[in-house]
């Protein structure tokens, strides 16, 4: 994280405005620090939507993982086989 991205609570209380558009601009998050401590993020919004659909992804992704492990899974065919009939039984 780049220096000029670190602002104290008080920076943040006197330009709020400011620091909207400048998220907005940069899209890169900013630390507020309060007594010198790291004590909060802040970005855009549409960075924080992208961060929140990358992490479902890699949820699902790791439990995919552990069914594999755990071996609950069928083979694809067996699954495309199964959906046919079914579309099969529905059109009939």
């Amino acid at each position: 994280m780049r220096l000029e991205r670190i602002k104290p609570i008080s920076y943040f209380k006197a330009n709020a405005a400011e620091v909207m558009l400048d998220l907005a601009d940069t899209r890169e998050p900013m630390v507020i620090t309060q007594n010198g401590e790291a004590k909060a993020v802040i970005q855009d919004i549409a960075s924080y939507q992208e961060v929140q659909e990358t992490l479902a992804l890699l949820k699902i992704l790791a439990l995919g993982e552990r069914d594999i492990r755990e071996g609950k899974y069928r083979p694809f065919r067996e699954v495309i086989a199964e959906m046919k009939q079914r579309t099969d039984a529905h059109d009939g």
